[in-house]
């Protein structure tokens, strides 16, 4: 499917692979990523909301490709207290909407408003909020890291460094949202401590990936199909050939010289 369609569109740089796209993404940097965001806003007519809602749809749709339902219903959505998190905590909607059963682990809760009215949003789909990790994730099939994203620094301040730990040393499977949380933006994994041998299943780069994807050997996913010309024109993204309706799309990204 989708080898013919890049040949039905011309696109000699893209080429059918293990069922991904095979192109040259240009990564961008963290202060690129919120200069982006800042013109979105702006100059773009978006609110932080609409941009949270196309987040968080698009890590539902690539949790519904990489673990699809009669894998397991149960998706636990780890969430941070920041953008990540609220994306996390959209995503998790969209997934109960699926059919899945999420629950949320939401250790240190975000200040803005919007995401008081997400939790409201999932209180109201009966959606739980756990306080209990490690039994959550005895129960878990799927997990969604949600932590921390493009803005990170690093290091880990808790309670975030014991969760992170937790889940590098499980076996379930997880969908990281950006970056995998710990990773440093520019420089990846850390050398040693939580995160340090942190590879998840699957990454879900939102808008653009970012820098640190050169360290990944997953499964990856980029989402921003609403880009307009004249902000990927000002960046300098590259924006894939999303088929159809569908707002994700699996890439093997070759960012050699990109970076």
């Amino acid at each position: 499917m989708f080898g013919s369609f890049a040949k039905r569109l011309s696109l000699p740089t893209v080429r059918r692979y293990s069922q991904a796209f095979t192109m040259s993404l240009k990564a961008i940097s963290a202060k690129d990523a919120a200069s982006l965001d800042k013109d979105l806003m702006d100059m773009g007519g978006w609110s932080l909301d609409q941009l949270m809602e196309l987040a968080g749809l698009s890590v539902s749709q690539a949790v519904w490709k990489v673990h699809p339902l009669n894998a397991g219903p149960n998706i636990l959505i780890v969430c941070g207290p920041g953008n990540n998190g609220g994306d996390g905590l959209v995503a998790a909607r969209h997934l109960a909407q699926y059919g899945y059963k999420p629950s949320v682990y939401y250790p240190k809760e975000g200040k803005n408003e919007l995401y008081q009215r997400l939790k409201t949003q999932l209180h109201n789909l009966s959606v739980p909020f756990i306080t209990d990790f490690d039994a959550a994730l005895k129960d878990t099939d799927f997990l969604v890291d949600a932590i921390f994203g493009f803005s990170f620094g690093g290091p880990l301040r808790d309670p975030f460094g014991p969760i992170v730990s937790r889940i590098e040393s499980s076996n379930i499977p997880v969908l990281s949202v950006d970056a995998p949380s710990s990773w440093d933006i520019q420089s990846g994994p850390p050398k040693e401590g939580p995160g340090a041998k942190f590879m998840p299943k699957a990454l879900i780069s939102l808008t653009a990936p970012k820098p640190c994807v050169k360290f990944y050997s997953g499964r990856h996913f980029v989402g921003g199909r609403f880009l307009s010309k004249d902000i990927t024109d000002k960046y300098g993204l590259d924006m894939p050939p999303y088929p159809g309706i569908e707002q994700v799309l699996e890439v093997k990204v070759d960012a050699e010289g990109r970076l």
